[in-house]
């Protein structure tokens, strides 16, 4: 049998001439470009918000959700007692639940758009949000400037964010800040895989079990948010946001 066949290897005659070494080095100067310009950007418009609380969890909740309701009213109180923006990335589920519930007690409801082939996905209760076209730039602002992190239940990409947090916590690249899990439920199953598979062969420290708090009651996320120190970030002049309409 002919090895190409045998091992469903691609046909020689492709569509288009291969990339030149000239346009590969174009469009690396350009992602560069554009990756720079992203991160540049998003640190601006998060220095106009300098003291906030990130909200993670999936996208898939809805409005009915027991998680959503909690989320949306957590938002509020921690705008309403605390006075902090509520950021998130400025999608549906979760997020929608903490913008909304930010913007419905008067406070700043920020985020950290993406953008898509397709379409922008963004919901109606924003005051003001930065898009971005990579991922990754995007996550990282994410996890720059907040006094505390909230997370809610999710899929991989929640536990994806997670798991970079508090590994970014872990080996002290960023200021020891409050991670609080919500949904003792969910949280719990995901503590006791870390300490049954992680802790019991020695990959993780008991200490990193401490780089976050499981936490229901929202008067205490509430104390624990407000107890944690305030970070200093040097301000921007002439700093652009989008408002929204």
């Amino acid at each position: 049998m002919d090895e190409r066949k045998r091992v469903n290897l691609p046909d020689k005659n492709l569509d288009r001439d291969p990339i030149t070494l000239a346009e590969m080095q174009r469009a690396t100067q350009e992602r560069v470009y554009e990756i720079s310009r992203e991160f540049t950007q998003g640190f601006k418009f998060l220095s106009g918000y300098p003291q906030s609380v990130t909200f993670f969890g999936s996208a898939r909740f809805t409005e009915e959700n027991p998680y959503y309701k909690k989320a949306r009213a957590l938002a509020g109180k921690i705008v309403k007692e605390l006075d902090y923006s509520i950021v998130t990335g400025g999608g549906p589920g979760i997020m929608e639940a903490a913008s909304r519930g930010a913007q419905e007690s008067g406070g700043n409801s920020v985020g950290l758009t993406i953008r898509l082939p397709r379409e922008q996905v963004m919901n109606n209760y924003l005051t003001s949000h930065v898009d971005f076209y990579y991922f990754f730039s995007r996550k990282v602002c994410l996890a720059f400037s907040s006094e505390a992190f909230v997370f809610f239940p999710g899929g991989y990409g929640t536990l994806d964010e997670f798991f970079e947090l508090v590994t970014l916590l872990q080996t002290r690249k960023i200021p020891r800040v409050p991670v609080i899990l919500v949904g003792s439920e969910y949280w719990n199953e995901i503590k006791d895989f870390l300490v049954k598979s992680l802790r019991a062969r020695g990959t993780i420290d008991n200490d990193d079990l401490e780089l976050f708090s499981i936490i229901d009651d929202d008067d205490e996320i509430i104390r624990t948010i407000r107890t944690s120190p305030v970070r200093e970030y040097l301000p921007y002049n002439g700093l652009k946001v989008n408002p929204i309409e």
